[in-house]
């Protein structure tokens, strides 16, 4: 159980706190609702430009990184098509460090030439580097386009091309800014052996007259229903052959998220799922094949992907594959393999909220998403889930007309 204590600034930050007596550090976490989902189609990758674009100083701090480090922190963040989050971890007295960084970066971003030009070069680099110049990297870049054809999770976080953030400009930059980096747009976790009333009065210092601004309301395009199966190949210079299926399933917080995500385990969670344990152990298939979904916020993907062993026909693969999927379908999973699959889940989710950071991020996620409190009864929403809910959502979720597929192949096996 994660007990901690909630206030709202009167400009409209949320702010969670954490006391944990166990650690000497501290966190200060911030999470910004805004992804890649909220760009321009003309203009993407301006979520995850931001990210570095945070790090190059505030007007009244031009170096973010050194006061820190001087402090004894250290920090990073990451962004998805859905949120960016921003932490700094420290030594608990040295917690004010950390909010005089953050807060002055929230209310005054430096925006220089010089800024933006270095981070727009970083962008591009890692672009080229993770997604055009290595085995599978452009992956996302296509399969997006083929799953989505309306929501703005048809690109990747990186963006369309490079050619959104050459092109991008100051103003640009400055707009993007203005509409989703401010206090009511923000989610701030402070977690450490700290005593709450102390970090309420830090925070209000800190973060209090940063002005208020009214949250942008999201109003995204609505992927419609997919109602036919859809394939695609790709020849690309990679060691072997992969193949990804997407299905749609529902968003975070629909009814079908937790009975999909356990649906994923069933069918390629570890050596006992049943597509590893049909087409690898049993027919030795393939080098690989997992299962998972995405953890979208509004409807996401349930994928399966894997590489097929040389000189086996995908064609074959494909049939076990839907073998497997109609299984689901048609026969109640039994009362133990659920369990089992439950508890594995149960115990993911434990290890993954080890340590101080991991329970901040949590904690931010979960008020985004309703209430931080979920992040202590998740687990009752998965152990809720009964035969019944699988082989429902199941019918629905693994129909091949609800299904994209792409098909990498190797260009030595391309003939």
């Amino acid at each position: 159980m994660i007990e901690f204590e909630r206030f709202t600034l009167d400009n409209g930050l949320r702010v969670l706190f954490y006391h944990d007596p166990t650690t000497p550090m501290a966190v200060v976490n911030t999470l910004y609702d805004v992804g890649a989902r909220d760009e321009s189609p003309e203009r993407t990758g301006f979520a995850h430009l931001f990210e570095h674009l945070m790090f190059g100083g505030s007007v009244n701090i031009p170096n973010f990184d050194g006061p820190l480090q001087q402090a004894g922190g250290t920090n990073n963040a990451f962004t998805s098509n859905d949120i960016t989050n921003y932490y700094d971890v420290l030594p608990a007295q040295n917690l004010e460090t950390a909010l005089w960084l953050e807060s002055d970066r929230m209310l005054s971003l430096a925006f220089t030439e010089k800024s933006l030009e270095v981070q727009r070069s970083v962008v591009i680099e890692e672009f080229k580097q993770r997604y055009l110049n290595q085995p599978y990297g452009d992956l996302w870049l296509e399969f997006r386009p083929h799953a989505y054809k309306k929501h703005p999770y048809k690109w990747a976080t990186i963006g369309k091309n490079i050619a959104h953030i050459e092109e991008a400009t100051m103003n640009e930059v400055k707009d993007f800014f203005k509409r989703f980096y401010h206090p009511a747009n923000a989610i701030l976790c402070i977690a450490g052996n700290l005593e709450f009333e102390n970090v309420k009065s830090l925070v209000e210092k800190w973060y209090g007259d940063i002005p208020s601004q009214k949250k942008v309301k999201r109003a995204l395009p609505v992927e419609p229903p997919q109602t036919e199966f859809r394939t695609k190949t790709i020849v690309r210079d990679v060691p072997s052959d992969a193949f990804y299926y997407g299905f749609k399933m529902p968003g975070r917080q629909k009814e079908g998220y937790y009975a999909a995500d356990l649906i994923s385990d069933v069918l390629g969670r570890g050596e006992s799922s049943r597509l590893y344990q049909r087409l690898n152990k049993q027919l030795d298939l393939v080098t690989e094949i997992n299962a998972y979904i995405m953890g979208s916020h509004d409807d996401g993907l349930l994928v399966v992907s894997g590489k097929p062993k040389e000189e086996v026909d995908m064609e074959k693969i494909d049939h076990e594959i839907w073998r497997v999927m109609n299984e689901i379908q048609q026969t109640l999973i039994a009362e133990t393999e659920l369990e089992k699959i439950i508890n594995k889940v149960k115990t993911t989710k434990v290890f993954s909220e080890q340590g101080i950071l991991n329970k901040a991020m949590g904690l931010c996620l979960h008020e985004l998403l309703g209430d931080a409190n979920d992040i202590n009864t998740e687990t009752d929403a998965y152990e809720a889930v009964t035969p019944n809910d699988i082989q429902h959502y199941a019918k629905s979720i693994l129909a091949k007309t609800n299904c994209s597929q792409l098909l990498i192949k190797a260009k030595d096996n391309d003939k």
